[in-house]
């Protein structure tokens, strides 16, 4: 009886090791390059997670090319999340070895050093755990995808399926739930204030008092000015909003806002 069992034990092992390596490679990655994912498995925790909660919301989404998409929301975006984006192959070794170092100092969990890829692997396919498990799965279908899309690609999906609040996801919703207007029309600031919400969107709003939003957002915004991203005709109407903030919150000059200056993250990140 005792050496069933012990197989039986190592039988479940071996399976469940088997479908945390396979799992990864049976998603249709290739798929993403011609078609636009309509469900994702955040969308689909999130839904569950409202059923348990008795909660009635409805999904917002509406699916835009990156060419509709404010150059002014991609740059800040990328400064905010990912600012080594064009670089890397879907991991930044050294975001994830301060997010490890801050993790033990910390002894949470918390930290996650997470690449704009990571968060596309995750957020389309994987649940929102922290476990190791599903971090080898999300390094695997990471590297399935830079293998298989052009970062131009990787880039749209993410902007197109980014948890932006309750029920919202996608740029263009998050448009037009906060601003009233199409993703393509946003402004520098507005950029940077959605941009400021993504390590939690749950928790903070890109409109409202936050100071969480607002020296964040000042930060982007700073930078994108300091690259010269901004046009003119910005510089001189949201100036005053943003230079008594940036005073505040830099004191380093232009230096990426990543994982590790981010607060408590939500599952979408």
């Amino acid at each position: 009886m005792f050496k069933w069992l012990v197989r039986l034990i190592i039988l479940s092992v071996a399976f469940y090791v088997g479908y945390v390596v396979i799992y990864p490679f049976t998603v249709d990655v290739s798929s993403l390059k011609r078609k636009n994912p309509q469900i994702t498995a955040m969308m689909k925790f999130r839904m569950k997670q409202w059923q348990e909660e008795g909660k009635k919301i409805q999904i917002k989404k509406h699916w835009v090319s990156i060419d509709r998409i404010s150059p002014y929301l991609v740059k800040a975006v990328l400064i905010g999340e990912d600012d080594k984006f064009y670089k890397h192959s879907g991991f930044d070794l050294e975001g994830i070895k301060k997010a490890i170092e801050k993790d033990i100092r910390e002894k949470k969990l918390k930290y996650g050093g997470s690449t704009i890829t990571q968060q596309l692997a995750k957020n389309l396919y994987l649940s929102p755990s922290k476990n190791p498990v599903r971090k080898i799965q999300e390094a695997i279908i990471t590297w399935r995808i830079e293998k298989t899309l052009t970062k131009k690609r990787i880039l749209e999906l993410y902007l197109n399926i980014a948890e932006w609040g309750e029920g919202i996801f996608g740029a263009e919703a998050a448009a037009r739930h906060y601003f009233g207007k199409s993703a393509s029309e946003l402004a520098p600031m507005e950029a940077a204030r959605l941009a400021a919400a993504l390590p939690n969107p749950i928790k903070y709003s890109p409109v409202g008092n936050s100071k969480f939003i607002e020296k964040r957002a000042s930060l982007i915004y700073f930078i994108m000015q300091k690259r010269g991203i901004i046009k003119e005709e910005y510089t001189d109407t949201e100036k005053g909003e943003t230079e008594a903030t940036v005073r505040e919150g830099v004191s380093d000059g232009d230096k990426p806002v990543n994982d590790t200056q981010k607060p408590d993250q939500s599952p979408s990140k």
